[in-house]
């Protein structure tokens, strides 16, 4: 079966598959967040739901009626997680073997029109932290940026309006 990418109105492909990239680190914090809900927070919920349903009647039994929310909550988690395991697309940026260009995986400083000089890392959607300096795959700034090299200036469509901003350096991992 061949699949297909959608594209948006403007032509431009759809970023549905993008969503799907992960670098092999955060597929790892995944997969242990997974792994602890499901081995140590799930059990010990099921075991107070457990005690609490043997406290008589349960719609006013504060301890039933928490666990049962918190043990659905847990439950969406664990369906999500694995979801987005099974279906992620996992990308070394150590490996990437064009290092002139941004692509994802890179650490990029730029320049803004305003003077104001910024770094950011391309992740994927699951494992972005702005506070970190880590910007999501599917975002404005990394899709202007996405291709670019040192010394290109792309222009970055904000909800403030469009400016130009100058790539100044590519990073990428080093070599495994």
């Amino acid at each position: 079966m061949l699949k297909t990418r959608a594209a948006t109105k403007d032509g431009r492909p759809a970023t549905g598959g993008l969503s799907c990239y992960i670098t092999p680190a955060g597929i790892e914090a995944m997969r242990r967040e997974l792994n602890a809900l499901l081995r140590d927070e799930r059990p010990k919920i099921v075991e107070i739901v457990s005690w609490a349903a043997g406290n008589g009647d349960r719609s006013e039994n504060g301890d039933y009626q928490y666990g049962k929310r918190r043990l659905r909550e847990i439950d969406r988690r664990i369906r999500f997680l694995t979801k987005r395991i099974d279906n992620a697309i996992i990308v070394d940026p150590a490996a990437q073997p064009q290092r002139d260009r941004v692509f994802f995986g890179a650490t990029v400083t730029y320049v803004t029109e305003r003077d104001e000089e910024r770094t950011v890392t391309i992740l994927g959607v699951d494992e972005a932290d702005m506070a970190a300096g880590q910007v999501s795959l599917v975002s404005p700034v990394a899709r202007a940026l996405m291709r670019a090299g040192v010394g290109d200036e792309v222009k970055l469509v904000t909800p403030r309006g469009e400016e130009m901003i100058e790539v100044l350096a590519i990073a990428y991992p080093p070599l495994p």
